[in-house]
């Protein structure tokens, strides 16, 4: 195993470097809003993680790279000590990249002598549970980048191949899945990783209930703008008509119209709206009302899970009707790890599956992302369910 977890740890820490391959220098600091960090905190904050989770609790006589970076790329953890206002990350022109590069290298230099040693169960939990959260990273790397590069009039270009949002559904008729009701088993099952809010299994009741084979495709999504869906205040909630309003939201993040055509933005610069490809970049809000327009709804998380393995997902994260709630048993565990999921069961719903920007190996049926309802910038899309 410790073969196996020594080049699992290389391969993760280089493929989050490569996706910044194509960056300029200038593209590692901006920070358009608060939610979204730029490439050089990404970099520097899941370098942290190996070095305050790991290194300074499991190889003796560690130093610390810097001091400094404590408070520069602490995320959220109060258990660790204060941090940098999220909203100011952008505006850290200090360190340098290279710096942070240098920061990276000294951390796995010192991660390769503790893992050529005595590995015990607790070291390999915490760190694979550092790749996963530099998986989570690399994600949101991605989406983080997009959201300020949209931002620039030039609409530059990441990579030529990275469009993302041009992928389709698998099969172009639409049908439903239909399941009867019952007692069904969910949360996380295997014997490999999963993370703390997809424990413990548990029985759910479910209704019958059917499921779109398909996701909404930005076509079907046209057709809901087309017939004024953003102005009959009949399709939303609420918050998501106040929203709306409070925003002038009047499309999916990135589409812009020109001359009475619909293009969007995509890592690989400006493009027409492909209407076959998948809807992407909606937030809960503009899911459940095209959801409310068509006649439907969308499904819980639990009703998404049982039927998953009938589905073609991972193109799209999903959103679901459920509050991100703890499962029956869940606990938190002690110390800093223990702030990693529980303390967000508020305010949030669950999304499902993964995306075209989730790494490789990061997903599962049990696989619980949460979000605010009004966020867009990840790669979300709607599956309808009646």
């Amino acid at each position: 195993m410790k073969k196996n977890l020594t080049q699992a740890y290389r391969d993760v820490r280089q493929y989050t470097e490569q996706l910044c391959k194509p960056l300029n220098v200038e593209d590692y600091v901006p920070q358009a809003v608060d939610y979204a960090s730029p490439p050089k905190w990404h970099l520097a904050h899941v370098t942290w993680f190996f070095e305050t989770m790991i290194l300074q609790k499991h190889l003796e006589g560690y130093e610390v790279f810097n001091e400094s970076f404590n408070f520069l790329f602490n995320s959220y953890y109060q258990t660790i000590g204060k941090r940098a206002m999220r909203a100011e990350r952008g505006v850290m022109t200090r360190p340098t990249v290279g710096e942070v590069y240098q920061y990276r290298q000294h951390v796995d230099v010192y991660m390769a002598e503790l893992l050529a040693g005595e590995v015990s169960q607790e070291l390999e939990d915490l760190v694979v549970l550092g790749l996963n959260h530099e998986q989570q990273h690399q994600e949101l790397l991605i989406t983080d980048l997009k959201y300020v590069l949209a931002l620039n009039p030039m609409a530059p270009v990441y990579r030529k191949d990275s469009n993302l949002v041009a992928d389709h559904n698998a099969d172009s008729e639409f049908e439903w899945l239909s399941f009867g009701q019952g007692v069904h088993s969910v949360g996380y099952q295997g014997n490999g990783f999963c993370f703390d809010n997809e424990q413990s299994v548990h029985n759910t009741y479910i209704q019958s209930f059917e499921i779109s084979t398909s996701l909404v495709t930005n076509g079907e999504y046209l057709a809901f703008m087309k017939a004024g869906g953003y102005e009959n205040f009949n399709h939303w909630l609420d918050e998501g008509w106040a929203w709306v309003n409070k925003f002038e939201v009047k499309s999916p993040l990135y589409w812009q119209e020109v001359d009475g055509e619909w293009f969007y933005y995509t890592l690989a610069g400006l493009q027409p709206v492909d209407p076959d490809a998948i809807l992407s970049h909606v937030s809960f809000y503009e899911a459940n009302a095209f959801a409310q327009w068509k006649g439907c709804r969308l499904p819980t998380e639990f009703e998404w899970e049982v039927a998953a393995p009938g589905l073609d997902w991972g193109k799209r994260w999903e959103w679901t009707s459920s509050a991100y709630l703890p499962y029956p048993n869940f606990a938190i565990s002690e110390g800093a790890v223990g702030e990693y999921n529980g303390k967000f069961m508020v305010n949030q719903m669950v999304l499902r599956g993964a995306s075209v920007a989730t790494s490789e190996g990061h997903s599962r049926l049990s696989y619980r992302n949460f979000f605010h309802p009004y966020f867009q910038w990840q790669f979300s899309g709607i599956r309808l369910a009646k």
